[in-house]
Parts: C-alpha cells; structure tokens; sequence
C-alpha cells in the first residue's frame, strides 16, 4: 500500500504513502457496498428504468414490434379507457378493507399475546404460521373452503342454520371473500411487530399512570398508542404497499372476477402483458401504479410528521 521514495533530507529516508488513510478507508467502503450497489442498479435501477422506456412505446410481445408513442399509452388509460378506472376503484376498495382489518387485528392480538401467559408461544405460532405458508398452497386452500354449497365454511354455516353464499362466484362477497384471507394469512406480521413495539415500550409508564388511577382503556389511549405511533406508521405504509400489490390471491381465488368485481390493478398489469402481450400499456399502467403508492406513502407520511 506504500512505495518508498529516497529523500536524502538529513542523510534519512522517508517512505511517503501513495494513499493516505482516509482514501484508503473510502475504497474499502466502496469494496464492501459493492456488491449490494451492482444489485440495487440491475435488479431496480435497470428494471425501472426500462419500464419507463417500455411505457412510451406500443410493443407486441409476440411480434416483437417496438413503435415509439409517447404519452399514447398514459392517455389510453387515464382518459380513453373506462376499465382502468373501475379497476382502480376495486384496488381502493380492497386497500380500505383490508389495511384497517388487518391492523385491527394485529393490534387486538398483539395486545392479548405480549404478556406472557402459559401457551403465549403456542398461538404467537399459530397466528404467525400463515405468514410462512406458501401463498399457492393457501389460496388454493381456501378456495375449496369457500366453495358454494360443497365449500368446509358453507357447511359449518349451516350447521347453525346460516345460508352462506357462493362466496367466490357471487360480485358483491368475492371481494370479501378475497380480503377475508388475505388478512388471515399476513395479520401474523403485523402483530409480531407490534408485539416487538409494546414490549420495548418501559413497564414504569403503566405502574406510574395505575397509581394514579387511570383505568386500562386510558393507559391505552394516552400512553400506549402514542408510544406505537411510529410502528403504526411503518405497519401501514407496508400494509398499503402490500395491499395494490396483490396478485396471487386474486389470481389463484377469483381470476379477477366474478365480473371483474376483484380485477385490481396488479392483476390487470399482468392481463395487459401476458395475457393481451401489450407490454408498453402493461409498463404504462405499472408506472401509474408506482406513483399511487409512492403518493400513498408519502400522505401518510406527510400526516404522522403533522400529528407529532
């Protein structure tokens, strides 16, 4: 890392490094980031930018015909195309069902399961497993389940006298039915972090507020859930995400339908290219679908700095 120079100052020589320690500490830096750098480039960097590039052109996937467009496939879906909207709307719809469900849930089960009790690992297990469940496996599953007449949740519902629906093929109960499942199988994540959140949260708060009176819904309103706010938010940003990008529960549950009442934006992303091969609207309408989350994000963002 050195070289020797013959300075004949004093009759001595000096050996004068060629790099000094700071540079060298920066190209070790670089050395060691390397590797995740060269993937953040390809596997994101790269891929985005060429969805940009694809957006802008009409390409044919099976004709490998490329004309250059511009803004035509953006026009197309925001002014020209009336399925865009509605599938749109099935995207909100499924976001405000199952953000609120799934952290409700995850709350109420975090809250009951971060004492420890005898058994508290047995259902922490429990509610977790879905989440390290392959997805296949569990729409499919669920998908005999809440088969008509024939379906295991039919079949308990009229146990107790209950008529339960063709929950799969009937518009206004697909939707939640899809929802419904989705929530089961990730609320096991939401609640292990808001498990982390209220154990780190010090235990001197709550004796402190119970010697002077307060009942458990105030510790929890004043005290707990200001302290959870910034899991709150990181939950909800990643639940949001989560929520326009669902693809395999309605792929593998509904195809989109019944009568596109599930057909969400992801899953209509896959249509356009794979199904129809029009790779350029496909690109075009998942840039659209990158702007609605990253504006998603950063409202939600915009109201927690407001509210601390």
């Amino acid at each position: 890392m050195a070289r020797k120079l013959a300075r004949h100052t004093g009759g001595q020589d000096k050996t004068v490094p060629w790099l000094t320690l700071k540079m060298r500490e920066t190209m070790e830096a670089w050395l060691f980031i390397s590797p995740t750098l060269a993937g953040f480039l390809i596997f994101f960097v790269g891929p985005l930018v060429a969805v940009v590039w694809y957006s802008l052109t009409e390409w044919n996937l099976l004709s490998q015909q490329s004309v250059f467009v511009g803004l035509d496939n953006y026009q197309d879906a925001l002014v020209r195309n009336a399925d865009f909207w509605k599938v749109v709307r099935n995207s909100i719809i499924f976001a405000i069902g199952l953000v609120p469900l799934n952290m409700g849930m995850a709350l109420a089960l975090a809250l009951a399961l971060s004492r420890p009790f005898r058994g508290v690992i047995f259902f922490r297990t429990v509610f977790f497993a879905p989440v390290v469940t392959s997805a296949v496996a569990w729409a499919i599953v669920w998908k005999f389940l809440l088969q008509g007449d024939a379906g295991f949740v039919n079949q308990l519902l009229a146990q107790v006298g209950i008529h339960g629906p063709n929950w799969l093929r009937e518009p206004d109960w697909a939707m939640v039915a899809v929802i419904i499942t989705r929530v089961i199988k990730m609320v096991g994540l939401n609640m292990i972090l808001y498990i982390a959140a209220l154990q780190a949260i010090p235990r001197d708060y709550e004796a402190a507020a119970r010697l002077e009176g307060a009942s458990s819904w105030q510790i929890f309103r004043m005290i707990t859930w200001p302290l959870l706010g910034p899991t709150t938010l990181v939950i909800m940003v990643i639940t949001t995400i989560g929520s326009f990008k669902v693809f395999d529960h309605i792929y593998l549950m509904t195809g989109g339908g019944p009568e596109n009442g599930t057909l969400v934006l992801a899953f209509y992303i896959y249509q356009q290219g794979f199904q129809f091969f029009d790779v350029g609207y496909a690109s075009a309408l998942a840039m659209i679908m990158f702007v609605i989350v990253m504006g998603l994000t950063i409202t939600q963002l915009a109201l927690r700095r407001r509210d601390t």
